[in-house]
């Protein structure tokens, strides 16, 4: 996880704001599943 989200993430708890929590919640998963599917994509061209 990209250390700006982190601590986008822990000032949004710390401060108890649900919505941002979920907001950065939901970008880091779309973040992740983008991610994976570009690495497999990639690989699958290499073979």
């Amino acid at each position: 996880m990209p250390q700006w989200l982190c601590n986008q993430l822990m000032r949004a708890f710390y401060n108890k704001n649900r919505r941002q929590v979920r907001l950065l919640n939901d970008c880091w998963f779309f973040y992740r599943t983008r991610r994976s599917d570009a690495e497999e994509s990639s690989s699958s061209q290499l073979h």
